[in-house]
């Protein structure tokens, strides 16, 4: 049985992956860390790490960057691992992150989903294949009309893990209608869409001569990236220190 520490509890996510615990027989929330005390969650709740004295094999952090040194100092202090689904983290907290993670096993993903880290090793191949065909690469990604950032993390993070296949040879080009000319063979091009209720759709476009190829993943529900947490933590709970990525949880 895997005892997980949930920070950001109360939070959206938080609420989620509590939802979900309730019927896992694997793995159980032991306690909750958020900035404001609750009860009704099955555990008992702290608003600091500093009060939190539950016995844990792994944390799951979904909450924000504030206050992330105090859950490092924590994990470190304890040799428990963090599966960190934060966002927004400045270059400074990843630099503590990467400090931290030469002591205890930090997993940290642009996006938990277990379908969206299968399309990333999909496109790595597809990337090496099609790119040398002479296929240009597209990235069209839709969400919600309160999404504040554009493109998404994830968006970013498919055209990375192209990128990185591919020599890190080509360009991003967010906004077309600055330059009128025909497209460069090596960019790839992130398009944004924002509306209604969408939680997150990211497909990725292959076009050749005569022919397009489309590899795409929609997230009908937050349960995705929840789920993926989970499946995180239960993979990370008995790693060596380092750092993780998602690709490394689905095997």
């Amino acid at each position: 049985m895997t005892r997980i520490i949930l920070r950001g509890c109360n939070g959206r996510m938080g609420q989620e992956i509590t939802k979900l615990l309730k019927s896992d027989e694997q793995a159980v929330i032991v306690a909750g860390v958020d900035l404001h005390e609750s009860t009704g969650n099955g555990y008992p709740v702290f608003t600091s790490f500093s009060a939190c004295n539950v016995l844990a094999d792994v944390i799951i952090d979904f909450s924000s960057p504030q206050k992330l040194n105090e859950m490092l100092a924590f994990a470190e202090r304890n040799q428990l691992p963090v599966v960190l689904c934060t966002t927004g983290l400045s270059e400074n907290d990843l630099a503590m992150v990467k400090k931290a993670s030469q002591n205890i096993a930090i997993l940290r993903s642009a996006n938990m989903s277990v379908g969206v880290n299968t399309v990333m090793k999909l496109l790595k191949t597809a990337a090496q294949v099609l790119a040398a065909a002479d296929f240009d690469i597209e990235i069209v990604e839709k969400h919600h009309n309160q999404k504040l950032d554009a493109p998404s993390g994830t968006a970013l993070a498919l055209a990375d893990v192209m990128n990185q296949v591919l020599n890190q040879e080509y360009d991003y080009n967010f906004d077309r209608s600055r330059e009128r000319k025909k497209r460069e063979k090596k960019e790839i091009g992130i398009s944004a869409v924002r509306g209604g209720t969408i939680i997150g759709e990211h497909e990725v476009i292959f076009a050749g001569l005569d022919e397009v190829i489309e590899i795409k993943h929609t997230a009908y529900s937050r349960a995705i990236f929840a789920k993926g947490a989970i499946h995180a933590a239960k993979f990370l709970a008995d790693k060596v220190p380092g750092m993780y990525e998602m690709s490394d949880a689905i095997g």
